[in-house]
């Protein structure tokens, strides 16, 4: 078998057997198949597509390329929820804490934040001492102990993932749906949970930028999980605008513990309890969704998801009282100012994407993989999408480490709003549902 006779069969339109894409995704990940050869390889795979049949097999290539987790002896069930990335989405911080609340073990590896996009973990590393590199055996102890882990992806899993996105990065070959869905699915199925939510985002602020290209993709991820004996189920969600109001890495931390004490926003706080209860479902603790709304229900109300909350922090070496008093622990950037509206109307639109890149200009984000981010600095938004504001009445606020980089952030924020003279409807929240 020769790499060259694979790359030929794709870019001709072939369907490539399972035994060829394990050779390609082998050879690859030892360095027997150099960069040039697979660099091809994605570009006809782009160009060409694959089947699910392909794409299951590739997702399971990529997982055989390294260790895979057991958490078998954990329980029955442990669960898991992906994020395909969004500005504002601090969606693991509740979520995970109320599904555990309710008895349903929570296994979740995260990443960093990348371009507009915010990273779980460089959120969670706002908390003071908070440690986010666990070996297997710590991540797996923890949710022995606790029935709940946060940390950051193990290189020992999926390497193959890790070397063909690097190359997918520089050849221009991420769009690929089924390249996505394969790089997302091997790293939740190595990571050893067999119920997994996706929330696939869909919109201004997302990589999928019409609902037909995330409904394609969270068809196939949901194919590719089950195939492999998963189960899985995909909601996706609006992100023409930030989700909830803070965007930045101790902001969006605050909002996140906000929502646990019972005062979050309103999309924010009704996004997280919607995924929380598919999970539960999905998971078995709940049978029906109204059900299982009750339970999330119930986990806030009575102060137990914030608990577990609390459990996490303390696990992973933070500093606990953040959940009590986040303003007094969280870092607070040394600049604040409001960012007043230029004019009389109601918010028509709010390009989220514009909004991240404002948070990069900041420092809260990277433009690079590697680079440090400034925990202190974001965005709040004081008006969405539907709200009504008077000229000179406060949009948002920007928190900065310096007036020069609030000025220059500011304009980028005013640059992604778009007005209306008539009112305008709130935007829609959860798009649909793919089981």
């Amino acid at each position: 078998m020769r790499a060259v006779d694979i790359i030929a069969k794709k870019r001709d339109g072939g369907t490539l057997t399972q035994e060829e894409i394990a050779f390609f995704v082998d050879g690859y990940t030892r360095g027997a198949i150099p960069d040039y050869q697979a660099s091809a390889w994605l570009m006809a795979v782009l160009l060409r597509g694959m089947t699910w049949e392909e794409t299951t097999d590739l997702t399971m290539a990529m997982v055989s390329s390294g260790q895979t987790l057991s958490l078998g002896a954990l329980g029955p069930v442990v669960a898991d929820k992906h994020s395909t990335g969004g500005v504002g989405d601090k969606t693991t911080l509740a979520v995970a804490p109320m599904v555990a609340a309710a008895g349903l073990p929570v296994a979740k590896m995260s990443g960093r934040g990348l371009g507009f996009t915010g990273g779980t973990l460089d959120k969670l590393e706002s908390i003071p001492g908070f440690r986010v590199d666990l070996s297997a055996q710590q991540f797996t102890q923890q949710v022995a102990q606790i029935g709940l882990v946060v940390a950051g992806q193990s290189a020992d899993l999926a390497p193959a993932d890790g070397k063909l996105y690097a190359l997918r990065d520089v050849t221009a070959t991420v769009p690929s749906i089924p390249l996505i869905a394969s790089s997302i699915m091997s790293k939740k199925i190595a990571a050893g949970a067999n119920v997994i939510v996706l929330d696939v985002k869909v919109g201004l602020g997302a990589f999928m930028k019409t609902l037909e290209s995330a409904r394609e993709l969270a068809q196939l991820m949901v194919r590719v999980g089950k195939g492999v004996g998963r189960r899985v189920l995909a909601v996706l969600s609006s992100m023409d605008q930030p989700l909830g109001e803070a965007v930045g890495n101790a902001l969006e931390v605050r909002e996140a513990i906000e929502t646990l004490q019972g005062h979050g926003p309103h999309d924010f706080d009704e996004h997280c309890r919607t995924l929380a209860a598919h999970m539960l479902v999905l998971g078995g603790r709940a049978t029906t969704l109204s059900q299982a709304e009750g339970l999330v229900a119930e986990m806030l109300a009575t102060g137990q998801a914030l608990d577990k909350f609390v459990d996490l922090v303390r696990a992973q070496g933070g500093d606990v009282r953040v959940a009590e008093s986040p303003a007094a622990v969280l870092p607070r950037a040394p600049y604040v100012a409001p960012v007043p509206a230029p004019r009389r109307g109601f918010v028509r639109e709010i390009n989220a994407e514009q909004v991240g890149l404002a948070a990069v200009t900041l420092g809260a984000g990277r433009a690079r993989k590697g680079e440090p981010v400034d925990h202190r600095v974001g965005i709040v938004l004081q008006k969405k999408v539907g709200a009504m504001a008077e000229a000179g009445e406060a949009l948002c606020t920007i928190h900065a480490a310096d007036e020069s980089s609030a000025q220059a952030a500011a304009q980028q924020v005013l640059a992604a709003y778009a007005w209306s003279d008539e009112p305008v409807a709130t935007l829609p929240l959860m798009l649909e549902v793919i089981e």
